[in-house]
């Protein structure tokens, strides 16, 4: 009797296990889901009733990112955390930092990201520059609530990244 109740519930287990296989490698390759809380990134994300947007991964095969985007990236003081900024600034790039009135270059290899409420984010500013291998994709859609299903558009602050020195 117990040899056939398995045999009934073994394409289910088989099933299941197909899915989440299939659903692991999709998440971890090429888009996943963010939950979006906290004030860092309003107006654009991050209202009280929590938001989910859409992150695009296969960018991160070729680090192909731009100056505007939204991304999710790990903590560099605690790569257990995840959070979501703008990108403000790429390798190589010189940026201008109002609250201090420096400016500084960022190095190879990482970028700058600030969330769009200054005052309400923990970003660059705080911990400098992120290395580009800590940043986990790009936001590209918010998927919930439904009245803020749509695109995030890519948005920078004026006059704050002075372009880079190109030797011919």
């Amino acid at each position: 009797m117990a040899a056939g109740g398995w045999a009934a519930f073994r394409p289910y287990v088989k099933h299941s296990i197909c899915g989440t296989l299939v659903g692991i490698t999709v998440s971890d390759q090429y888009i996943s889901l963010a939950a979006v809380k906290g004030p860092s990134m309003q107006p654009t994300l991050g209202d009280r009733t929590g938001e989910y947007a859409l992150v695009e991964r296969s960018c991160l095969a070729r680090y192909d990112f731009s100056h505007g985007q939204v991304v999710t990236f790990r903590l560099p003081a605690d790569h257990r955390t995840t959070l979501v900024s703008r990108l403000i600034g790429l390798p190589g790039d010189w940026i201008s930092v109002p609250e201090t009135g420096e400016i500084r270059m960022i190095p190879e290899g990482h970028c700058w990201v600030e969330g769009d409420n200054g005052t309400a984010s923990w970003d660059s500013r705080h911990f400098g520059p992120v290395p580009l291998g800590l940043v986990r994709g790009r936001v590209t859609h918010v998927v919930w609530p439904p009245h803020k299903i749509g695109r995030v558009d890519k948005r920078m602050p004026e006059g704050r990244v002075m372009p880079q020195q190109r030797h011919l």
